[in-house]
């Protein structure tokens, strides 16, 4: 099992950028495929981006390509999420998931431990 906290939210402004983090503890990190998630108020939890166990591998929803980056330390259990050229249609909260499939995965029901999210509001 791994649990999983959120950091790094706030409030930005249209254009900004904002750097999240997902400390891991428990069972060894680099087990897990790890995912970023979000959920705007009113809609259905989305994907955002996924790196596999080593970092070698990323994939990402097709919209944040080019504005977002995901990476990991497996050295310090920590994933990543960097992202740029803030819009306010990226406010949502953010999630991060473990799964211990090493397959590419880009649904939630797929992912099986969650941390508790972090608020992104991005104001125009």
């Amino acid at each position: 099992q791994v649990q999983l906290v959120e950091s790094g939210g706030g409030l930005v402004q249209a254009g900004g950028s904002l750097r999240l983090s997902c400390a891991a503890s428990g069972r060894t990190f680099s087990s897990y495929t790890m995912g970023w998630f979000r959920q705007a108020p009113g809609k259905e939890r989305e994907f955002v981006a996924f790196i596999s166990w080593d970092g070698d591998s990323t994939h990402y929803a097709g919209s944040l390509k080019g504005r977002f980056t995901i990476n990991r330390e497996n050295a310090k259990n920590t994933l990543y999420l960097q992202m740029n050229s803030l819009k306010p249609e990226d406010t949502a909260v953010y999630y991060c998931a473990a799964r211990l499939n090493r397959r590419v995965e880009v649904r939630a029901a797929e992912y099986d431990y969650w941390g508790q999210g972090t608020q992104v509001t991005v104001s125009s």
